[in-house]
């Protein structure tokens, strides 16, 4: 390297990482604990991993900035009668010769690089304060590609700026698993973006198709590309017929039923049984499955739909879906969707559909629309088997309250009583968080509930009566 400065600084991070990895070999200069070592360890351990976690984005904001400031430099100094074309190219090539990656790789690290560094501030300061991984800025900059400069401002300022709306019992972005802020942040784009879902959707209709990818050892991927009510139909209808064949008998795991359901489904000749689907199982034989149902939550702003306006609706499992595709699913009764309108004034619930009065489906359906999905930090299964827990045991004095309970998964719920991770008090509105056998907290994510967009022409001095003559239409 050309600069001593920049050797010395190399060596003593090679140093430290001398010193950390002989204290997770348990050969450091002093124990962790000297009355439990192993347990010192372990927990030591850990926080080794949190630090190492930090350092990870920290180099990753070093290489964004070095990418992007290497850029500019050699541009500056090319040749004038050098191509922007062919410049760009031996930009691309060196740093894919200094990295020991591919050329597209190059290109791809590249094109982030001068986003963040140009475009979005606030998420290359995450990295380099180490709040925010690289995973979680490429979110950033692959969600934020269809906006203007003006949109990925906003995008970027809700979630990183020091306004951003974040509760205290929620995580912050960056304590959220890549893929769950993500899933937030495309949340917020489609209900933001400045070209309503409406016509985005209409446009990506046109391009639905499925796909088939040669992959090894003699399989294949087979995909479609779908309208999202479709698609998130027949996966939920797919996964209850699945878990309807499970049993003592069934070696088959649920994913392996699920693709041969899905396989039966493409391939029968139509001859299934009126209320049930012929299932071959793994010793050839063909079992009719009774046909279950399953729910899937659509939450529509009142005003989308009664037709007033064409805010996103949200389909539950998937995020926002036109305002129209909504009404459909609401107007056609489908069976497998159930309606949760919100309230105009704040986004909150206003009411779980007018047809069961069961306590324990209305509570279910309330813990789905509080959590969302299972509660453990980082898990997405938003399966409709969720299983309702109390956190506060029954047999302690806990009670069924909402506040009381939560909805883990399969997993995370045997993962409850088998293990040492234990629910913290949720409320009426916030799911439960979680503290690991070592003690340390874990927040769970939070729902993003948005006030409703009014329809144009209503005043907000007109409110009040047009809430009441709102209320009083959908209670008639």
């Amino acid at each position: 390297m050309g600069s001593a400065a920049v050797v010395r600084a190399f060596a003593d991070i090679d140093a430290a990482l001398a010193v950390l990895a002989a204290e997770v070999a348990g050969a450091g200069l002093e124990p962790f604990s000297v009355a439990d070592p192993l347990r010192g360890l372990a927990d030591g351990c850990l926080d080794i991993l949190a630090g190492v976690a930090g350092c990870e984005a920290r180099l990753a904001g070093l290489k964004v900035q070095a990418v992007a400031a290497y850029a500019e430099s050699d541009r500056a100094v090319a040749p004038a009668l050098v191509s922007a074309q062919a410049q760009e190219m031996a930009v691309v090539a060196e740093v894919a010769g200094v990295l020991t990656i591919g050329a597209r790789a190059a290109g791809v690290l590249l094109e982030q690089s001068q986003v963040l560094a140009n475009v979005l501030p606030l998420t290359l300061a995450g990295l380099q304060d180490g709040s925010l991984s690289w995973a979680h800025a490429k979110a950033m900059v692959e969600e934020t590609a269809t906006l203007d400069s003006a949109g990925a401002a906003a995008l970027e300022a809700h979630f990183l700026g020091p306004d951003a709306p974040i509760p205290a019992t929620a995580p912050a972005p960056g304590e959220l698993v890549p893929h769950r802020f993500r899933h937030k942040a495309r949340t917020w784009r489609e209900r933001h973006h400045p070209e309503s879902l409406e016509k985005r959707h209409v446009r990506s209709v046109a391009e639905r198709r499925v796909e088939h990818r040669p992959d090894m050892d003699g399989m294949a991927w087979f995909h479609a590309y779908l309208p999202a009510d479709t698609a998130s139909g027949m996966w939920n209808r797919t996964t209850a017929l699945a878990r309807g064949l499970q049993g003592p008998d069934e070696s088959r795991t649920l994913p392996q039923l699920c693709a041969d359901i899905f396989a039966a489904a493409v391939l029968s000749n139509g001859q299934n049984g009126r209320n049930g689907q012929n299932v071959q199982d793994s010793g050839g034989t063909v079992a009719e499955v009774r046909t279950p149902h399953a729910e899937v939550l659509v939450t529509v702003p009142v005003f989308s739909l009664m037709g007033l306006t064409d805010e996103p609706a949200m389909l539950d499992g998937h995020g926002p879906i036109p305002a129209s595709m909504a009404r459909k699913l609401v107007a056609d009764g489908a069976g497998s969707f159930y309606r949760v309108l919100v309230d105009p004034r704040d986004g909150a619930p206003l009411e779980i559909g007018r047809t069961s009065y069961r306590v324990t489906k209305a509570i279910r359906r309330w813990l789905r629309l509080r959590d969302g999905k299972c509660p453990f930090p980082g898990c997405s299964n938003n399966s409709l088997d969720n299983e309702a827990d109390h956190l506060l045991a029954w047999h302690h004095g806990g009670t069924t309250g909402i506040s009381n309970l939560g909805q883990p998964c399969r997993k995370h719920h045997r993962l409850r009583h088998t293990s040492g991770w234990t629910p913290t008090p949720a409320t009426k509105n916030e799911p439960p968080g979680w503290i690991s056998p070592s003690g340390r907290r874990y927040k769970s994510e939070h729902q993003d509930w948005e006030p409703p967009h009014w329809p144009r022409g209503c005043l907000p001095v007109e409110r009040s009566l047009f809430e009441e003559a709102i209320l009083e239409r959908l209670s008639a």
